[in-house]
């Protein structure tokens, strides 16, 4: 069954598919969105999927998004009378899986809600009423009935702290929410077709799961418990069930990759307050654009101290996060242990939400950097709900400390190279030009040389952008931005602006005369020529993305002038 939104343009239906013995998936496909938080630009859209378990006793796993409140209710009356549920699995509150929780206990308040400590905690201040709850730990089971036997699975940091998968031993089905997921949206309910989908699977996996690796080796670990799984219901894309093996065997391999890179840094946060989990993983995604390890740890949750002193240990960097109060005693325990446990010439940087005037994180900053640690990114206070701006500061801080720590590494790599090779490459030339972007409120830019015209038909061009570039995030599919042509003789001044250091969330144009463009993007002034692109596909090249623009707006200023060329020495480094 496929149910049409009224606002046709934004293209939100509904699928009903029965996918197992009293089993239906409800899948609310979601086609036009373009962006998955500020970091990660979808080509494909997404999907958010339910479902009906039905045995002797009934449970939902998962709602939606609340933007299809009245589609979703349309479809589960249509199946159910919502009053006839007994049971409620969240898998996490994130709220594209928990969006119409509150909705549905309004109209069945006696369903049992059942999921992981720290998601019923996050429940308790998402619906704001009384309900029924069975907190369940690891290898817990729940019967429903006619041989639907429900065992979970803890999993967290896949991408919450809060998230816990669900095993139906009748059905051989493991509901895992944003595990194994992808942003793909299209008519099929399953993964028939691995070639189509392959490259939107690793590119969400390197989105949300490769920050927590550690994690997903955990989790596949205790999956490993479990009897043959014959089909992982994922929360976000189709179905798993042609390719389980194989696209399960790929999350090992990435994540054993991902955890034996040399360098490593340990964020530590409370996830039960506030808004760290979210900045937790934004300054996370702005890490892994370093090539560098992430390990993620909830100092609200049940932690083995012996572990934590290991984990801090092995760390080149240690991020922080602190609600306004943190005297819980299993708090305290854990951030004496990291104090015991750092390390001089480890770099640090601690992050707080929801503070008045108490700052207790200043006091801890200090103790830190009496232990020798360096601070890299400047102390992030957040006393209210966090903007994009806010996500993206985060994000470029986690880019620094991943900087910092592979500085060493970098000077290595640039030796590298033979002396003839390396000067050979140099001799590879380029105009300059000015890259820029804004999404939102979020703006950023950068210096680039490495652009060449690729079509005609569309005008297409290719850059090259590195991937720990700020407005590496601002540049995914479907987003537009300005290239601005640098003026032969005349190029100096905004070089030199644009090649500074800027601090995270610094406004990388002030001081800068710009106006703007009809995509929202600054044009600068003083350039040369502009023209106005949209990303159309980008293609990974090791520590870069290649990626290819269409041209469809654009203007010279000084007919006659000549565009700025850029002449290199060495080819290895810029």
């Amino acid at each position: 069954m496929v149910a049409l939104s009224e606002k046709t343009e934004k293209r939100l239906t509904i699928q009903t598919v029965k996918i197992a013995q009293d089993t239906t998936a409800i899948r609310s496909l979601d086609w036009d969105r373009d962006r998955f938080d500020i970091e990660f630009g979808l080509q494909n859209g997404t999907t958010y999927n339910s479902f009906l378990i039905q045995g002797e006793q009934i449970a939902l796993v998962d709602t939606s998004h609340e933007k299809f409140r009245q589609l979703y209710f349309d479809t589960l009356t249509g199946l159910i009378n919502p009053k006839q549920i007994d049971y409620l699995i969240i898998s996490h509150t994130e709220p594209d899986h928990s969006g119409l929780v509150k909705d549905l206990l309004q109209m069945a308040p006696d369903i049992t809600v059942v999921a992981s400590r720290v998601a019923i905690q996050f429940l308790e201040n998402l619906v704001h009423q009384p309900f029924k709850r069975r907190i369940v730990k690891n290898g817990d089971r729940l019967d429903l009935g006619n041989g639907h036997e429900f065992e979970f699975v803890i999993a967290p940091n896949l991408h919450w702290p809060d998230t816990i998968f669900s095993f139906d031993h009748k059905t051989q089905i493991l509901f895992t929410c944003d595990a194994f997921g992808m942003h793909y949206c299209s008519d099929s309910t399953f993964d028939e077709d691995l070639k189509i989908i392959e490259a939107d699977f690793k590119y969400y996996y390197e989105c949300l799961m490769g920050p927590n690796a550690r994690s997903v080796l955990s989790a596949l670990k205790r999956m490993g418990e479990l009897k043959t799984i014959a089909t992982i219901a994922t929360g976000h894309g189709p179905l798993l069930s042609h390719n389980v093996e194989e696209l399960v065997g790929r999350y090992r391999t990435w994540s054993q990759t991902q955890t034996k890179v040399e360098t490593t840094i340990g964020i530590f946060y409370v996830s039960e307050y506030g808004y760290s989990d979210r900045l937790a993983q934004a300054i996370a995604n702005g890490i892994g654009k370093t090539n560098v390890g992430i390990e993620i740890v909830d100092l609200g949750s049940e932690v083995d101290l012996q572990e934590l002193r290991e984990q801090v240990g092995r760390c080149a960097g240690l991020v922080v996060g602190l609600p306004p109060a943190s005297g819980a005693a299993n708090i305290q325990a854990a951030l004496s242990t990291i104090l015991g446990s750092a390390k001089e010439k480890q770099a640090i940087g601690v992050f707080e939400t929801g503070g008045g005037d108490d700052e207790p994180i200043d006091p801890l900053l200090s103790k830190f950097r009496n232990l020798g640690l360096t601070t890299v990114f400047p102390a992030i206070r957040i006393k209210e709900i966090p903007t994009e701006n806010i996500y993206k500061l985060c994000e470029e801080a986690g880019t620094d400390l991943g900087q910092w720590v592979t500085r060493d590494r970098s000077i290595k790599v640039m030796k590298s190279l033979g002396a003839d090779l390396d000067k050979a490459l140099g001799r590879l030339s380029g105009g300059l030009y000015i890259i820029t972007a804004k999404k939102g409120d979020v703006s950023s830019a950068m210096l680039a040389s490495w652009i060449a015209q690729a079509s005609f038909k569309p005008l297409g061009f290719s850059i090259a952008v590195a991937k720990d570039r700020a407005i590496e995030s601002l540049m995914q599919v479907g987003d537009r931005f300005v290239l601005n042509v640098l003026e032969e003789g005349n190029f100096q001044p905004l070089m030199k602006h644009f090649l500074k250091r800027f601090a995270p969330g610094a406004d990388r144009f002030q001081g800068v005369r710009t106006q703007p463009a009809e995509n929202g993007a600054p044009i600068l002034t003083d350039a040369l020529a502009y023209m106005e692109c949209e990303v159309v596909s980008r293609m990974d090249c090791g520590d870069h993305w290649a990626v290819y623009s269409t041209v469809y707006a654009g203007r010279v200023s000084k007919p006659d002038a000549l565009t700025a060329v850029h002449h290199r020495k060495v080819g290895n480094h810029y």
